[in-house]
Parts: C-alpha cells; structure tokens; sequence
C-alpha cells in the first residue's frame, strides 16, 4: 500500500497536525522523518520493519556505512537516522549541563560520596562507569557488570561504546569491595591500565577508578 492509498485523515501528517506527536506510534514519527519508502514498501512500512528488527537504539549506534547495508536505506536516510540522533545527544547534554542537581566530580571522594551508601553493604561486586563532560559534571552513570569483578568480563568494547555514544571524552571507573576493604587486587590493577591503555588509543580519558569500602576507598589516581 502506497502512502497516498491511505486516506488523508489516518496518514501520519495529518495526524501530526491534528491530535500532536504525542498521538503517533514511534514508526509513525520515524516515517515522518524519512519522509519515502521504497518500490517494495512504504515508509510507515520501513519505519515499522527498522524499529522492530533493531530498536532505535540499535540504529542511531551504528555507522553510516553499517546503516546503509541495511534494506531500503540508501545515503540520504542514512544521514537523516544519524542527524536524529546526534540531535538527542546535544540536547540531552545541554539539559544535563543545565540541570541545578548535576552532579560534578572534582575528586576521588566524590565519586566516593556519590557511591559509598548505594554500594558499602552490597555481597557482590558491582562495576560501573560514569561519563564526564568536559567540565567533569556527571553526564550518565553505567553499570557494566554485576558479580565477580573478572577481566574477560570487562572488554574495553562493553566500556566506551557507552561513552562513544554519550559523546564523551571522560570516564571514571568505579567498584566495590564486599568484604569492605578497598585495597586494590592484581587484577583490579591489571583492569585499569587496560582500559586505560585502550582509552588512550581511542581518545577517551580514563580519569580514575575507585574502589568503594566500607568505610574508605581506593584511588588509582589519588592513592
């Protein structure tokens, strides 16, 4: 079905105009975007078979070579997909950096304060990352793995796609310890120069990693 064969009062456009964005599906919003379809579909079609084959969030991750590999979408969709979401980022940014609550970290013991009574009873080990913009305000916390802090489990790839697609050049590495005493294990060391290390070559500073105790922490940075 062609989008001219859909009566004029269910097409997205009109129904944008008359009821809001609020009323659309999230294909019907995408559709409006990439404006075409293709010979095989129209583009409520396409929007619906991307979104439910990727997810959103699959799409605006990927490159514009990857995107155009995808059926249907050809240079100029591609770039209409990564506009979008280069958009959402700026303005979640600028909306973080504007926020009176945000967070801004100076030091090891604000990583700690922000932390310590989330993690200092926890029986497991829990590792996050938090990203920094570039005046060292919180822009997203991330946890990457729950349980046993192993190094296979924590791949550089898993650590900064987060940070790739937040946009920033910073991050703080962050576990604890459940026995309570932050003292720092071979392999906790081994970890962060890795990351730090795989950081420097893709231009994403790792700032420090901290390890939350009980009553004290560990700074790679601080000491």
């Amino acid at each position: 079905m062609r989008i001219k064969d859909i009566s004029k009062e269910d097409r997205p456009r009109e129904r944008f105009l008359r009821q809001g964005p609020e009323a659309l599906s999230t294909a019907e919003l995408f559709a409006i975007i990439l404006r075409t379809g293709s010979k095989e579909e129209n583009v409520i079609e396409m929007s619906n078979r991307l979104i439910s084959e990727y997810g959103l969030d699959k799409l605006f991750e990927c490159t514009l070579k990857e995107l155009q590999k995808i059926k249907g979408i050809g240079p100029s969709k591609a770039m209409q997909i990564l506009a979008i979401s280069e958009l959402g980022k700026r303005y979640n940014q600028l909306k973080r950096l504007n926020d009176k609550n945000q967070k801004r970290i100076t030091c090891a013991k604000d990583v700690f304060n922000l932390f310590h009574e989330r993690l200092k009873d926890e029986k497991q080990e829990y590792f996050y990352v938090l990203m920094l913009n570039n005046m060292n305000y919180i822009v997203e916390e991330k946890l990457i793995s729950k349980g046993t802090l192993d190094k296979t489990l924590i791949h550089p790839r898993e650590i900064f796609r987060y940070a790739i697609k937040n946009a920033v050049s910073k991050i703080i590495l962050v576990h604890n310890h459940p026995d309570g005493d932050p003292t720092p294990s071979s392999n906790d060391i081994e970890i962060t120069e890795e990351l730090a290390k795989a950081g420097d070559m893709i231009g994403i500073k790792v700032m420090d990693h901290v390890i939350i105790g009980r009553n004290e922490k560990w700074s790679w940075k601080e000491g």
